[in-house]
Order: structure tokens, then sequence, then C-alpha cells
């Protein structure tokens, strides 16, 4: 179909309009010949090709307009086999041309010669009227286009947002709904039919879609509770404004997601961090054993578990290792470490936040890791370090299974279960006022310990050959194990570190190792010297086995900072400021050597040795 054929019924009234107007006929031809639209004599052959169409052919390859003065006998007209005895008397001819494009032709015909002289008598501004005609013609032609075009398109949109899982809802600057797709009619339980054209607030409250009008980015996620016919869904909606000429806003699109099936994919992605079960604790000594036998059957309770032990010995995969053999197991793990996180932004980390809670929280506020925990286990490490406000907090989490977020007043229930976990010594903790004893006997309902690797020789060897293989597989290396004295030095080495530190230790051996043994010189310093390292805190001098590394010095430069200043916030910052280091970098530290206070005192021991001359 050609591009006047879309606009026939359009051209044929035009060529009426102008027939009745100027008493001669008119022909509309399109780019194949063909009569769009005639008048008078062609009225009926409209719809048929033009048999020879010199003239019209003329004037769509030139661009230019005709008149023919004596029809048959103008120079365009000599090879036309009806030279001399044309059937018309006279014509004028002109292009029809749409944005540079010559779609076709519309001819002024005289028939008689009352007609011709109509024609020759005003000539000039019968061309110029034509000319106008032929612009009118292009013009419907072009709207015609766009319009089908957005139709088109707005097919497309429709197609789109009625493919996509998400609630889509788009209003006018008025508040009247203009789009509402599938999954919204599904979401609120409304027929599109039965709101379009109608004011939102007539059948969703609580969905803010007019305040974005007044906000230029609108907002993302924000947490809503809309009323829909009787129903209150809490959804996450993103809106954004839609902005017309002069960049003001003439109405507002937004997405709605259902709250618990985003919980749901956030548990999915969690879920796919790798988990462990107790068949992957590696360990034969009874005591391992034992521990892991007692962590299998209460795995099944609902009960708060606290894990004790040294740094190093593995709280978290035994955490991880219940967590799978629960009944949550295909709920989320969360975890997060207490420790590692300053106070002011530990609050909001664990309960969340709603919009507006403090500076640079953001717009429709933020579920804490409580919430994301839901209906599984939330893994609280480092549970030592938590300030004696947060420990009321999670009491309160602990007897009425509700969260409150911070800036908020609703509370929120949730069903989790808490496994904490410590190094610290929290008995001596309570003695001196650091911990809660309310807290402690919520946490510890069922209490295991996990004894440090030099308590189980036995599993040192099995750690070592494991990860070796490990090492050997992730570095692309073909180690087959070690030699006797290398294997020597790890059985009596004393591993202050426990697993982490041996774990660290193969994979150091694993990369130096030239032959097929690891040999002693290809293990870390420690274990070639023997032993684990000396207890003094000054910095060792020759003569007395060599020499601390930089990163002990800085290790034992923190903790013995922190020793003396406290572990709280404000001795992290008074620490920070006599070792010339910023908060952050206090932090980074803390949890990247995973420091904790010595057997649960602070402001005690060397720590004042070193500062005693710092007065701050």
């Amino acid at each position: 179909m050609t591009r006047l054929e879309r606009v026939k019924e359009d051209s044929q009234r035009v060529a009426e309009a102008i027939a009745a107007a100027l008493g001669v006929e008119v022909e509309i031809i399109d780019l194949d010949l063909v009569r769009v639209a005639g008048t008078g004599k062609v009225r009926n052959d409209v719809g048929s090709r033009l048999l020879r169409g010199f003239v019209n052919k003329h004037v769509l390859k030139t661009r230019e307009p005709v008149f023919i003065r004596e029809a048959g006998y103008h120079s365009i007209c000599l090879s036309c086999p009806l030279t001399g005895n044309c059937f018309y008397k006279a014509s004028m001819v002109y292009p029809i041309i749409a944005e540079e494009d010559v779609i076709g032709t519309i001819s002024l015909i005289a028939f008689s010669d009352e007609q011709k002289n109509t024609l020759c008598a005003r000539t000039a501004s019968l061309m110029e009227f034509i000319g106008r005609m032929a612009d009118l013609i292009a013009a419907k032609v072009l709207e015609t286009e766009a319009i089908t075009e957005k139709i088109i398109m707005a097919s497309q949109v429709n197609a789109v947002m009625d493919s996509v899982d998400e609630g889509v809802v788009a209003i006018n600057s008025q508040g009247v709904v203009t789009h509402f797709n599938l999954s919204a009619e599904r979401m609120f339980n409304i027929p599109k039919k039965e709101i379009l054209n109608h004011h939102l607030e007539e059948y969703l409250s609580g969905l803010p879609l007019l305040q974005a009008l007044r906000d230029p980015g609108g907002f993302t996620s924000r947490e809503c509770f809309v009323q829909a016919k009787g129903r209150r869904l809490h959804l996450l909606v993103t809106a954004r404004p839609i902005t017309g000429t002069g960049g003001r806003p003439v109405g507002v699109v937004a997405s709605a997601r259902d709250f618990k099936e985003t919980q749901k994919l956030a548990y999915e992605i969690m879920s796919a961090q790798q988990m462990f079960t107790f068949d992957d604790i590696i360990g034969e000594s009874r005591a391992i054993k034992e521990l892991k036998a007692r962590a299998g059957k209460i795995a099944r309770s609902q009960s708060t578990v606290l894990i004790t032990g040294e740094s190093g010995t593995g709280k978290e995969i035994f955490a991880r290792a219940i967590h799978s053999a629960s009944p949550r197991k295909n709920r989320p793990f969360v975890a997060i470490n207490c420790g590692a996180i300053p106070e002011s932004l530990l609050e909001s980390e664990l309960f969340g936040y709603e919009e507006g809670a403090f500076t640079g929280a953001r717009k429709g506020g933020k579920p804490g890791k409580f919430e994301l925990a839901n209906h599984g286990t939330i893994f609280l490490d480092e549970i030592g370090n938590m300030s004696l406000y947060l420990q009321a907090k999670l009491l309160r989490v602990l007897q009425e299974r509700q969260v409150e977020r911070v800036g908020g007043s609703r509370l929120i229930p949730v069903d989790i279960r808490i496994i904490a976990a410590t190094n610290s010594n929290l008995q001596e903790m309570i003695d001196k006022g650091h911990f809660r004893e309310d807290l402690f006997y919520r946490l510890s309902v069922i209490p295991l310990t996990i004894p440090p690797l030099r308590e189980r020789p036995e599993d040192i060897k099995l750690l070592l050959e494991h990860y070796r293989e490990h090492y050997n597989n992730l570095l692309g290396k073909n180690i087959r194990g070690y030699t006797p004295r290398a294997e020597e030095a790890c059985l009596s080495y004393s591993w202050p570190g426990n697993v982490r530190e041996l774990i660290n230790a193969v994979e150091y051996a694993v990369n130096l190792a030239e032959g097929e043994l690891i040999d002693l010189d290809s293990l870390p310093l420690a274990l070639q010297e023997g032993g684990g390292p000396p207890v003094e805190t000054a910095p060792r001098v020759p003569g007395r086995r060599g020499w601390l590394t930089l990163e002990q010095m800085e290790k034992e430069a923190i903790t013995s900072a922190l020793e003396h200043f406290g572990w709280t916030e404000q001795g992290k910052i008074k620490a920070a400021r006599v070792l010339g280091v910023s908060r952050a970098t206090i932090y980074r530290k803390i949890a990247r050597y995973n420091l904790f206070p010595r057997n649960g005192r602070e402001g005690t021991g060397n720590g004042e040795r070193i500062f005693k001359n710092h007065k701050d």
C-alpha cells in the first residue's frame, strides 16, 4: 500500500471539494500511477492504473508543476500515441511532496472548453491554490503515519508492560490513571477497564504517586502500605515523573513489587552463597566428633545457640552447618560481624531504618538484617563487641520476636533463629558491667564451645592434606605432600590462629613450593622457627629468635591501644587518634585481623605500658 492509499478517503473528499468550488475535475495519482481519488469522468476509474501518464511521470521525476494549455500538443505529449487527439482539453499537474519525498500528484483537468477557459484565465492563482492542496494532502499523510506509529509504539509499550512481573501504574498530573498493566490487575485485584480514566485515590490509597510529581527524581524502592478493595498490601514502589515540553512533569509512572516476594528473592540470592554441612567440617578427633554430634542434635531445635571459641576455630562454619541441618535450611542464613561495624551503623544494619531517620537515610527506608533473615537464621558474630544499648534492643528481639526500625514506630514480627558467637570471656565481661547478664542467659540456651586446634592435634594432618589438595586445584600446582621436617614443624606448632592460620599457612606454602613436596623453607616464618609466636608485645630484637613482622607489629599495636582505651566506639576513636590513622582504618584492621579483647579484660596489661606517657 502506497502512502497516498492510506489517506484515499481524505483525498477523495479534498478532490470533490475542489471540483465543486472551481468547476473543474480533479485527479490524485500515487507513485504507482494509480488513481487514488478522482471526480467527474475519472471518478469511476479510481483504483485503476493510468495506461500512459506521461505528464504525471514527468512531474514525479522533476518534482516541478506543469500546466498543459493544449493537451496533446505539449512537448511532454509528443511521444504519446494520443498526440493531437487527447481526451483532456487542458490540465494542471502539481507534485505532492511529504518531507522531501514525492509521493504522488494532484491534477486539475478540463474536459470542456468552459473548464479549459477557467484554467487558462486563472492559471497563476490556481497553480498556487493546487500547490496548497498538495501540501494539505501531504500533511494528512504525515499525520496519519505519525498516528499509526504512535499506535504501534503504544501497542509495543503495552506488550512490554504486560510482560513484566511488576505492577506498573501510570497517572497524569491530575492523578487520573492512564496505564495499568496485567501484573497490576493481579496485584491489586482490580480490572484495567475499571480503574482506567479514574482518579487513583478512588481505588488505591497509600500509593504516593502524586508525591513524585513534586520530586524531580521520584523515588526508588520505597516501602508502602496500600489499601486496595479492603486489602492491605505491603509493597516496594519505585516512581518516576513523566516530563513534557519545557521539562514540566505531566504524570508519573510507577512499578510496584510485593515486599514478601522481594524478600524471597533476597533469600534466594543469599542462599546461593556456599553453605556448609557437618560433613564439611574436617576432623576425626574425639572432641570434634562429639561437638558435631551435639550440634547435629540441636540443629532441629528452634532454641538460641551461643558458640564460643578462639579466633579462627570455625565458629561461623559450625553456625552454617547447624542452619543447613535445620528445618530452616531452605530459608536465608544472614551473618553479621558485630565487631567490624561502628556502633552508630550497627543499629541500622541490624534493625533497619525508616525514611528520614537520619541524614543520608535513603528514600523508602531499608530493612535490617533481622527482617532479611525472617523465617531463617541470623548469625551474630563477635557478640561481645556489641554496646549495652544494642544489647538491650537485642534482648527485646529475643523476648518478643519483634523489631522496630530506627526512626520508626511500628513493630515488625520476625520468625528467626539466632546463633551468636564470641571469642571473648562473656562471664568476665558481665562481672565488669560490659555485658548484660540477662542477655547472656538468653543467648546461651544451648552453648557450644569449639576447642582450639592445639587441643586436637590429631586433626592437624587431616587439615593439612585437605587444604593442600584445595590449593593445588585452585593454583594449578601438583604438590604431593610435605617433607618429614615440614610435617613435624606443622604438627609441633601451637597454631594460635587455629584453623584460619593453618589455611593461610598451607596457601602460602603451596604458592612458594617449587618441587613436589612442601619443605620447611616454604612454610611461613613462624612455623619454621617452631612453637607459637612469643607472648611479649615489644618488637623482637636480634638474638631473640628473629624479628616480628610488620603485620604482627601492627596487630599488636592496635590490640594494645584498644586494650588501653577500650573496645567501645569511643575507645576505637581514641586508639585511632594516637596511632595516627582514621577511625575507618581501625575498623578495617579489626575485621582484617579478627582482633578481640584479651580474656575479655579492657584497659590492662601491656597497653598501659605502651601508652603510659600519652595524655588524652
